[in-house]
């Protein structure tokens, strides 16, 4: 039987992370790495993100609890040495509850360091053993390798490329699924 939780958000923690609610302090720099456009370029938003917008959003993810089937939820990354958010991790879970879509940002300072993949297996843990999910998806633009390089380290596999299927910033853009089962994930985990 799926989980639904009606609490705010654990605190999820890494060596190197920690992930958790929004919390006010957050608005300058989620603001910040929202408007670097390389960070916003496969990204569903503009840059430059307008502070006003951020701190709708994260008054928003203040309020919000974690997954409630077809409501998105966003989880700040802080890197536990600095005491700030460097990016942000968010899942949808399925109406049925048994699936989970996921996304990601991360400051570009902080790309290439491991941090995605330290954040992104502890939420896979979160969602595979707590909400105890079925199946977790991923949607990105092929021409993202750093994202597809991420998933298939993670365990996903490649199910779909959906040629210009997606009206994307003024152009068509490609699609390319990724999935990942919860047994997949168990069996990566011994």
């Amino acid at each position: 039987m799926p989980f639904y939780p009606r609490v705010r958000f654990a605190r999820l923690e890494t060596p190197r992370l920690i992930l958790r609610a929004f919390e006010e302090r957050d608005v300058a720099p989620f603001t910040a790495y929202r408007s670097d456009p390389e960070v916003a370029r496969f990204q569903g938003w503009q840059a430059p993100f307008p502070p006003d917008e951020a701190a709708r959003f994260v008054t928003e993810m203040i309020q919000a609890r974690p997954g409630i089937p077809g409501v998105w939820y966003q989880a700040a990354i802080e890197l536990r040495s600095e005491g700030k958010i460097i990016g942000d991790c968010a899942f949808c879970v399925s109406a049925d509850g048994r699936q989970a879509e996921i996304g990601y940002t991360l400051a570009r300072a902080h790309q290439r360091q491991g941090y995605a993949g330290e954040a992104l297996a502890r939420l896979l843990d979160y969602l595979f053993s707590d909400l105890n999910l079925h199946r977790v998806h991923a949607n990105i633009d092929p021409q993202n390798i750093p994202s597809a390089r991420l998933l298939k380290r993670l365990g996903f596999r490649v199910e779909g490329l959906f040629v210009e299927s997606l009206w994307f910033k003024g152009g068509w853009a490609d699609e390319e699924w990724y999935a990942l089962l919860q047994r997949e994930w168990l069996a990566r985990q011994t």
